[in-house]
């Protein structure tokens, strides 16, 4: 087809609908033009410890990525950190579009990776799925955790956004940044956390990346494994 863009490689992510680090690699492909071929692994049923996935992932956890040559079918890498994985799709592909600033801006860089750090170590890690079963025998009821931690989080965020933002979460350019922080976003919303009282910069770059498209069609309510009754309906 006149105008498509060929790759070298073939890119297999292995993905769950609600896995917020998946969202960030379905988002930042999406924006860079680069075709996915999903395997889906369903969390909440345990497919992530089964034999077969652990021999992949031994963290048994979502994403995954499978990078193979597109000629031979020899595997080029496996990735199994999403972070990891938006930094190699960054390096690998210099052609497509950005989402890290050039190596010339330090300062620029350094200002996406923190903000991702802030998602990625802060906010995330203490509300997934098998931290909230390990706290199930606990007095502690899920959503009060999750609420508590991903405050906690997303005041450091927006603190940050005050001196960064723009339309996005760095001036008006799409990064890895904004990758990480909508998945969170969504997350948040999911338990109580009021974004948009506590948190009105976060809230504003969080609607303005929900106009692109490639934001859209990476979310969790518009995956080929999310139920029906919870798919986005077409407006």
């Amino acid at each position: 087809m006149s105008g498509e863009v060929k790759h070298k490689h073939k890119y297999t992510l292995y993905t769950y609908f609600r896995s917020s680090c998946s969202a960030r690699i379905r988002i930042a492909a999406h924006i860079k033009g680069i075709p996915l071929e999903y395997r889906y692994i369903h969390l909440v049923k345990g497919e992530q410890h089964g034999s077969e996935y652990t021999a992949l992932n031994p963290s048994e956890s979502v994403p995954t990525l499978i990078v193979t040559d597109a000629k031979s079918g020899d595997i080029v890498t496996k990735i199994r950190q999403s972070i990891a994985i938006l930094e190699y799709l960054e390096e690998t592909t210099p052609d497509l579009p950005r989402l890290i600033p050039g190596i010339g801006d330090a300062v620029g860089r350094a200002r996406v990776r923190e903000l991702v750090d802030i998602v990625a170590c802060d906010i995330q890690p203490v509300t997934n799925l098998r931290v909230l079963r390990f706290i199930e025998p606990l007095d502690v009821e899920a959503q009060v955790w999750q609420s508590h931690f991903m405050t906690l989080g997303f005041y450091a965020y927006e603190g940050l956004l005050r001196e960064s933002a723009g339309m996005y979460s760095v001036g008006d350019e799409l990064t890895i940044a904004d990758c990480v922080l909508a998945p969170a976003v969504d997350g948040a919303l999911r338990f109580g956390v009021d974004i948009k009282g506590q948190f009105p910069q976060t809230w504003k770059v969080w609607e303005n990346l929900n106009e692109v498209e490639a934001f859209k069609e990476g979310r969790w309510d518009n995956q080929e494994d999310t139920p029906e009754e919870l798919r986005a309906k077409a407006a």
